[in-house]
């Protein structure tokens, strides 16, 4: 039987093999046993994006105006209107066109997006609300078509796929600030010699500016006039 002077140095050296047997067992730094590689089937699941300017992305499939008037029948009309004009609190599709400097701005499809493509993704990713993600590719271009003519953006005989949506020239196209103007967005990461905090100053805010849209008026019959 061992003293207890004994059992504290063996027990050590015991656990000292134990631990080494474990780490010499264990993977290699950065792989913890979990999971498995993803199979090109799942990426492509997840790989949907489309980009905006060129359509890059776009899958292949068509779909006409006539088409999609049926599938937003079916589809949109409860939340967005017979002719996308909004229903109760869901987002108008169509109209709003040169109202985006206005009191009231209506940023609608027709108004206010700058590129085709980029409603085709949206309406791939994310509608119908409560199934998303269940449209076949047609079937979301041909809703594509059809929420563009209704903004007078298409003909009634353009049918929509991966080489018409991005040549369509959306209105509010040329109006979009692709680089930032505001100077604070430009200051590079300080790791060193940085501005001493307590010496920056704030030296304009939004307050009492009026900057914010009217929620209420007359194009919101469900706020008090």
């Amino acid at each position: 039987m061992c003293s207890s002077r004994k059992r504290g140095p063996l027990l050590a050296a015991a656990l000292l093999a134990m631990a080494t047997a474990d780490f010499a067992g264990a993977a290699e730094p950065g792989h913890f046993g979990y999971g498995s590689v993803a199979t090109a089937e799942q990426i492509a699941g997840w790989d949907i994006d489309v980009r905006g300017e060129d359509g890059a992305g776009l899958p292949p499939g068509k779909g006409t105006v006539d088409r999609g008037a049926e599938v937003y029948a079916e589809q949109c009309a409860a939340c967005h209107g017979t002719f996308g004009e909004g229903e109760g609190r869901f987002p108008k599709l169509a109209g709003g066109a040169g109202s985006l400097r206005d009191e009231r701005p209506e940023p609608t499809v027709g108004s206010y997006w700058p590129f085709a493509p980029t409603l085709w993704d949206y309406i791939n990713r994310a509608m119908p609300m409560a199934t998303p993600h269940t449209l076949s590719a047609d079937d979301v271009y041909a809703l594509t078509a059809y929420i563009l003519s209704l903004n007078d953006l298409v003909p009634n005989e353009f049918v929509a796929d991966r080489t018409s949506l991005p040549k369509v020239k959306m209105r509010n196209r040329d109006s979009f600030t692709w680089t930032d103007p505001r100077p604070d967005t430009k200051s590079k990461p300080c790791m060193n010699d940085c501005a001493d905090a307590a010496g920056v100053k704030i030296s304009s805010t939004a307050e009492g500016k009026n900057l914010t849209p009217r929620t209420t008026g007359p194009l919101d019959a469900m706020q008090p006039k």
